[in-house]
């Protein structure tokens, strides 16, 4: 973490370091879903969700779910559940222009409430959010696949009920685990049905890998999945916990994770104030997310003119974005919480 300093923040294009995977090949699925394949245990016990491509151009959990279907993974007990979300904005992935394809018409991390869910499709977007509902509905747990705009280290998305923030202490998939609410926009696939509701046990946790095309996140990506397995008591045999190091692999050859993952996390993080784009917006300071302001008051942009300062003192910056019009989340703010 550092303290920032005071200048204009450029817009900076961050390269593709991997080629995202074709997953045609996994077209059919299991289920009658185009790209969702299902896999039920030998012995009772929960539905595991693991989703990428909802964003379309974050290839990184592309990666995980192609080695793990290459792998015929399935799970000990229970059911595992993959799905490849937003396929056709993936399709459209050019590594020449990588920001381009993050949707077909619309976000599809913003529509996840009944009154979109339930009208007509408007859009592509949601037309594929439809078909997916029902997986989302049925699963006991949800691990949602993401990245980052600028490099940042991996953190957890949990939410604002206490269950999510036990199992991301549970499973312990990134040192920084991040309290908060979501965006005005509209809600998450990781918010919808039994997962938003405080009285409802079904619990969603969503990982930031890294940065949306670096090398890295894709590693990231499948060691959180193979974390979840093995924290939920879910992990085939050819998984078992012996077989997790490059150095000693189970004999049915079951790839490793590159990328150690934290035992649990050490810092908890809620946000006081998820900056909200009501006209345009100028970062006023060179933001990249994970940085800690010191004072209050502190100007950090710019809405239509109108300054934006820190709320408190040590203040966290969390996930600033480059994509900076009405209606957009700029960036959000935050403070350090006791873990408990």
């Amino acid at each position: 973490m550092t303290d920032v300093g005071a200048q204009a923040q450029p817009v900076i294009e961050y390269p593709v370091e991997f080629s995202p995977p074709d997953i045609a090949r996994w077209r059919d699925g299991t289920t009658g879903v185009p790209f969702v394949h299902s896999f039920a245990g030998a012995q009772p016990g929960p539905h595991l969700l693991i989703t990428a491509l909802v964003h379309g151009n974050e290839p990184a959990g592309a990666v995980a779910l192609d080695r793990l279907l290459s792998q015929a993974v399935s799970p000990s007990r229970g059911r595992l559940t993959l799905a490849f979300a937003n396929v056709d904005a993936y399709a459209r992935f050019d590594p020449s222009a990588p920001r381009a394809s993050r949707w077909v018409e619309e976000d599809m991390n913003r529509i996840w409430s009944p009154d979109i869910l339930d009208a007509p499709p408007r859009s592509a977007d949601v037309a594929r959010a439809v078909a997916l509902r029902p997986f989302v509905e049925q699963a006991d747990y949800l691990l949602d696949l993401h990245t980052t705009q600028h490099p940042n280290e991996p953190l957890v998305l949990a939410g604002p009920h206490q269950r999510s923030r036990e199992l991301a202490r549970k499973v312990g998939l990134a040192d920084l685990v991040v309290v908060d609410r979501g965006h005005a926009q509209g809600p998450r696939m990781r918010d919808c049905g039994g997962f938003g509701d405080p009285h409802s046990a079904k619990t969603a946790l969503l990982i930031e890998c890294g940065q949306h095309w670096a090398a890295s996140s894709g590693e990231v990506a499948y060691a959180a999945c193979i974390r979840m397995l093995q924290r939920l008591d879910m992990m085939p045999q050819a998984l078992a916990p012996q077989a997790l190091t490059p150095q000693v692999l189970a004999p049915q050859t079951f790839e490793a994770p590159t990328v150690s993952l934290p035992d649990g996390p050490s810092r908890f993080i809620e946000i006081t104030m998820p900056v909200t784009i009501k006209h345009a917006f100028v970062f006023a300071l060179p933001l990249r997310g994970g940085e800690i302001i010191p004072r209050a008051g502190t100007v950090i942009g710019y809405d239509g003119g109108e300054p934006v300062v820190t709320p408190h003192d040590d203040c966290f910056v969390l996930m600033p974005s480059q994509r900076l019009w009405a209606g957009l989340t700029a960036v959000r703010l935050g403070r350090l919480i006791p873990a408990s």
